[in-house]
């Protein structure tokens, strides 16, 4: 039987779609989980339609992406090459700036992509999923974690905006507003600081639930107060909340090229579980 792609309209019939394909690889695919989590509980955060679709083989689905504009469209993983073509056939005509995906799974996309007359696309972020069963208590700092509050939303959105410039390389103020006004409200998530000597030092956001486990990110410090362990104890702590709160999994997501992202989050019970790359396609 032919493989075939299906498009949704509805997160919620996506999810029933997908999820058990999904959940089998569930650290992997933390980032559609968290998405459609969104899209489904928050939908006003999003001014157009989704792109929501699986490949199928007969009853199986062996694919899944999705898209929430202007954003990057998110392939899952898939162990059938043919899945990969008929996503990039799909979408071929799709405005699209960003794509990204396990490293074999978006390489093979862009080249079908291409292949059928789109763009080429290069490389422009590699990125490395994590998940976490169980905390591993760092050095103790001075300080407290405390949830955000409405006082603190000028300076998430500077932080924020900061976290985009120097780990995704995007130069975004208002998105930036928006995260922050989004984060204040607790649309979608929680954000954790902590505070030493009366002034917050490190910021972590906690949202996209999966089924059985929730994503932290973004973690920032400012330069200034960096080294001194405050995101590895607000980290810990924060995973250790979600952990305390019947999540079996905590997942986070880090630049390979930051050395020290990865080794501070080894440290306290992060495991590698699988890299991805991130494409940008050319004008």
């Amino acid at each position: 039987m032919p493989l075939r792609l299906r498009r949704f309209d509805d997160v919620n019939a996506f999810l029933d779609a997908s999820t058990p394909f999904l959940v089998e690889r569930e650290a992997e695919h933390n980032l559609i989980f968290g998405v459609a989590s969104t899209l489904r509980d928050d939908p006003g955060q999003y001014t157009a339609p989704a792109y929501l679709a699986t490949v199928d083989d007969g009853e199986r689905v062996v694919m899944a992406a999705l898209r929430t504009p202007p954003f990057s469209l998110v392939l899952s993983e898939t162990d059938d090459p043919d899945a990969v073509g008929l996503l990039a056939q799909d979408t071929v005509d799709m405005d699209l700036d960003r794509v990204q995906g396990a490293i074999d799974v978006v390489r093979a996309y862009v080249s079908q992509r291409q292949s059928l007359g789109g763009p080429p696309a290069d490389r422009v972020l590699g990125e490395r999923i994590y998940r976490l069963q169980q905390v591993i208590r760092p050095r103790p700092v001075s300080g407290f974690m405390r949830l955000a509050n409405p006082g603190d939303r000028d300076l998430i959105a500077q932080w924020v905006f900061d976290f985009m410039s120097e780990a995704l390389g995007e130069d975004d103020r208002s998105g930036a507003e928006a995260s922050a006004d989004r984060w204040v409200a607790g649309h979608g998530g929680s954000l954790y600081l902590w505070e030493d000597d009366a002034s917050a030092v490190s910021l972590a956001g906690v949202r996209g639930p999966t089924p059985h486990g929730i994503r932290v990110g973004p973690v920032y410090t400012p330069p200034e107060v960096r080294g001194r362990g405050y995101a590895s104890a607000l980290v810990a702590a924060a995973s250790q909340a979600q952990l305390d709160s019947g999540r079996t999994f905590v997942f986070l997501f880090t630049n390979i090229e930051n050395p020290t992202a990865n080794r501070i989050y080894q440290a306290i019970g992060f495991e590698p579980v699988r890299d991805i790359d991130v494409y940008e396609f050319r004008p």
